[in-house]
Parts: C-alpha cells; structure tokens; sequence
C-alpha cells in the first residue's frame, strides 16, 4: 500500500502540508466547487488531527471536508489524481514517451479530466516565458469566419471537433432572462403597497413613539422551465446536443426539470445536474433504456400528464417539447394529451428540427394533431436555433412563431 508520510513528519512540515492544501483547495474552487475559506481550515485541522496512514485515508479525508455534494465526486476525484501525482499519471505519462506508444488504444477522456487540467495549469503557463507568435497580415476582405459557419451548420453534418466546439459555444450563449410575479412579497422602497408587518418590526426600535411608512412589492422569480425530448432513432443527435444547452443553462438557473422519451418517459434531472458536462450526458444515455429506438410520442405524454404534471408545472411554467411529431400509433390519444399539456402550462414551445428544410409541410398525422395546442413552432438544428430560443423565452410571444399559420397553409 502506497504510504504518504507518518504523523512525525508531518508535525515537522505542517506548515508546508497547510500550503498544499490551501493551494489544492484554489485549484477545486477554479474547477466550479463551492470551497470557502472555513472548508480549507476545516480540511487542515482535519488532516493534522486524524494523521495519513496511507493515500485512501487523505484522500476520504478531504473528500469529507472539502466535497458538499454529489456531483462534485467526479471533479474532485480528478483533481485529487493530478494534484497529488499518482502513479497512474506518472505510468501515463511514461508510456506517452514509449515507442509503441502510438500503436496503444487511447484511453477514455475522465470526468472534468479538461476542466481540472486548465484549472491546475493555468496560472503555472502564464508565469513561463514563451516565444512570440510571428504576425502575419492576412487580407480577410473576402472571407469569412469559421465561427458563423459553425452558427448555421446542422447538428447532423458536424464532425467530433466542430460538435465540441458547438458545446463550449453553448455555455457562452445569454440564456433568457424572463421572471414572473408570485404572489409573495418582497421589501421595496419603491414599491406600491403598504408593508404593515415591516412598519410595526421598524417602530419596535424606538418603543412605537416613531412609525415610518415601509412599502413592498410582489416578488419575481424564474417561471420553472419543463424539456420533454425525443430520444428516438431520428432525433437521438439533436436531443443529445440540446441536453449540454439544458446541463449550462441548469448552472446557471433554478427550477429546471428534464424529461426524455421514446417508448418510456425518463426523468433525468437529476442526472443533468452533475458539474462536469461529459460526465453528466454520460449519466443520462446509462440512466435511459430506450434511447434511439421507436417512439410513442402520446403514451408518454400520458405518462407525464399523469405522474409529473402537478409537481413540475406551477407558477407559470414553460414547456419546451422537443420532436420531429412523427406518431406511429393512433393520434387520438395524442391530441387528447396535448391539448392536457398546453392547458398545464404557461407557454408550450415545439422545438422540431424538420423545420429546417425550407419545403417542410405538416402532412404527417402527428404534425397535424399536435400544432393546434401549441404557443409557438421552431427550430432547433443549429446554434442560430438555438439564441433566437433564447431570445424568445426572454420576450413575450411573438406572432412570427405563431403556429396557426402552418396550419391554414395545409
């Protein structure tokens, strides 16, 4: 068994074992953990007083300090691994340098593997000198950049690197900034209503001899956003891209809630919410049975309507269904359920990635039978797509979205 150091030594170097951790516990906090200063004190006081037996003992030993939450395993497990060098990076890296090295089968990239890395290394690559990059005057009056290929490029025609790219670009995206009253209040100086409660708390200061007048106003707050999408052979690609659209947007707002369907409804927030990207669409395809097989679009939105409705869809939710419609079951149901669904929610989107064919027609029983009971039909193949949806969800209703127009057509 690997052996770090006995307690003697490291009441000799205690000084230096506090300043490894407090620099490992900055590199965490880089890599998207909650680590405040009392968790670095209580990780130092923790190491000192239980003592390093071996490797396993620091390594739970921070963990229990330092990690709140489940989906931080996964980030601090590979920091840990780079920080404190073990020798399966070391063996790694040697075997990078072997002349067979080439011949091997290269190894799956870790959970926040990228994220620590850049953590850890960044400031270190910043303090080396390196070589100026030479300039070179390149006329662009005739060209055009590859990013504003990569906005209007389908999702089903990029390659692995151009798909990465799509996915970092996805976390720079201005997500929607659309808030609805409660009826709840909150202390305002500007607002219109009396707030008596905070009058009479105010005049318990000076014994009731002075009330002065407090006000309030109605709370706002992020309606809950709702995603049922599709899973079937035909939109595998687009939902398992949208999903790194839901996992940055999850970061960054609450009351989210992720739903996919083929022959099944799956509920997979809970798996979204792991920190790291990879690892948490890795949870999701292992947690889904039936992914890119058949669909049975109105059976699970019975499912929905059933079990999910009540829980999820309050205070003014938005529902964003992701599907190319195509039913192969009898449709009865399905207009039943929809018209459910679109009476449960505030708004109800129909994201559907046939929309970006310029001849598309709504022929199919299932196009048919869904359009009437939804707010608004658009498209969702590209990163375009994508920010006129966010855009949308940021405005009121637009009636350049409105489906009603597709259905006079045909």
């Amino acid at each position: 068994m690997e052996t770090f150091a006995s307690s003697p030594e490291i009441a000799r170097s205690e000084s230096r074992l506090a300043d490894n951790i407090v620099f490992f516990a900055r590199t965490l906090r880089k890599a998207g953990l909650r680590v405040g200063p009392a968790s670095v004190r209580d990780a130092i006081e923790a190491v000192l007083a239980g003592g390093i037996g071996s490797r396993d003992d620091f390594y739970w030993t921070l963990h229990s300090v330092l990690v709140n939450r489940r989906e931080d395993h996964a980030t601090f497990d590979e920091a840990f691994r780079l920080y404190w060098r073990s020798r399966e990076l070391i063996e790694k890296m040697l075997a990078m340098f072997s002349p067979v090295a080439l011949a091997r089968e290269r190894s799956k990239p870790r959970a926040a593997e990228a994220r620590v890395a850049e953590a850890l290394f960044k400031e270190s690559s910043r303090n080396q000198p390196g070589e100026l990059p030479p300039e070179i005057d390149v006329d662009a009056r005739l060209t055009f950049s590859g990013k504003e290929v990569l906005r209007t490029k389908d999702f089903a025609q990029m390659s692995a690197d151009e798909l990465s790219q799509a996915r970092r670009a996805m976390d720079e995206l201005t997500l929607p900034v659309d808030e609805v009253e409660t009826r709840r209040f909150r202390s305002d100086p500007k607002g219109a209503r009396i707030d008596p409660r905070a009058m009479m708390r105010a005049s318990l200061r000076t014994g009731g001899d002075l009330i002065l007048p407090k006000f309030r106003s109605r709370r706002e707050v992020h309606p809950p956003l709702v995603v049922l999408a599709d899973i079937s052979g035909s939109m595998s690609q687009y939902t398992r891209i949208f999903l790194h659209f839901m996992h940055a947007m999850m970061a960054k707002r609450r009351r989210v809630h992720c739903f996919v369907f083929g022959t099944r409804l799956s509920n997979i927030t809970r798996s979204l919410r792991y920190r790291d990207p990879d690892d948490a669409i890795a949870h999701c395809t292992g947690a889904v049975q039936d992914w890119s097989g058949g669909t049975r679009i109105g059976e699970t939105l019975r499912e929905f309507n059933r079990h999910w409705s009540r829980r999820v869809l309050s205070q003014g939710a938005v529902v964003l269904l992701i599907t190319d419609g195509l039913e192969r079951e009898d449709t009865n149901g399905l207009e039943a359920e929809m018209e459910r669904l679109s009476k449960s929610c505030r708004r109800l989107i129909w994201l559907n990635p046939l929309l970006r064919f310029e001849g598309f027609e709504p022929r199919a029983r299932g196009v048919k039978a869904m359009l009437p009971y939804v707010d608004e039909f658009r498209a969702v193949h590209n990163m375009d797509a994508l920010e006129d949806l966010c855009r949308a969800l940021s405005r009121p209703r637009n009636n350049d979205d409105d489906p009603r127009r597709w259905l006079h057509q045909y």
